[in-house]
């Protein structure tokens, strides 16, 4: 690592933790419905950006953060539906492999912001 590099901004991939929460919520009801738009905008409110339908992911510079994140997405479980919460390590996640049809794309890049947690 270079002397001049930040030591703030330099983060390892073994700490930085990558949250996932992928769901499957019932939508035939008008209720079922509300709760599954509900639980999305809970999702986005709280930091987390969409990579496919129900399936979200944010970026935490630790362990630690992401355990409260996931206490927070816990708090606000729908009442119906399945909903799985995932870490991986950043280095993890950008070993991910992403295809559109047969085409590679790169894998989305950590957020270049500040945490205030």
């Amino acid at each position: 690592m270079s002397e001049d590099r930040d030591e703030f901004c330099y983060l390892s991939g073994y700490k930085a933790v990558w949250v996932f929460a992928l769901f499957d919520l019932p939508v035939m009801t008008k209720k079922d419905r509300r709760n599954y738009t509900r639980f999305r905008k809970v999702l986005l409110r709280e930091g987390f950006m969409m990579l496919q339908f129900s399936v979200y992911a944010r970026y935490c510079r630790s362990e630690e953060t992401a355990a409260w994140f996931r206490a927070r997405v816990q708090g606000e479980l729908p009442p119906k539906g399945q909903v799985r919460l995932l870490s991986v390590t950043d280095r993890q996640f950008g070993k991910m492999e992403v295809f559109f049809g047969k085409e590679t794309e790169p894998v989305e890049e950590p957020p270049h912001q500040y945490e205030l947690f």
